[in-house]
């Protein structure tokens, strides 16, 4: 694992931009991705520091999906994640649990969920809360 590198996962341009900047400003190397798929190849090449994730990608559930398998793949489970959406977190959570099957192990909560538009100090204040 790369402790400098903060993997930035968004389908909008603009967010990743964005993002990768107050990435950058904390004196982090951000790494981009555009949806799920991209996120776990780039993750499991050389494994971040911290995720920041988007909920709402193409596909069904692709952000969703993509932080489940974050959070069941044995060599990325450790990696902290924000969640980073326009979907309340109280929406979120709620799908989590629904999607979460009967038995087993219920699937644990991101380390931290911020609604979109992200204000950049508070963004800047999760980075180093979770990585520091």
């Amino acid at each position: 694992m790369d402790p400098r590198k903060v993997l930035v996962v968004d389908d909008e341009a603009d967010m990743r931009i964005f993002v990768s900047t107050v990435v950058e400003t904390c004196g982090f190397i951000p790494v981009c991705a555009e949806d799920g798929t991209q996120a776990l190849q780039l993750a499991r090449s050389e494994p971040p520091a911290l995720v920041i994730l988007d909920v709402m990608m193409p596909g069904i559930d692709d952000g969703i999906r993509t932080y489940r398998q974050f959070k069941t793949d044995e060599m990325l489970n450790s990696i902290p994640i924000i969640m980073l959406s326009a979907v309340a977190q109280k929406t979120f959570f709620h799908t989590i649990r629904m999607l979460t099957p009967r038995k087993g192990h219920p699937l644990a909560g991101p380390d931290a969920y911020m609604e979109k538009p992200p204000d950049a100090n508070e963004l800047i204040s999760l980075i180093n809360r979770l990585l520091f």
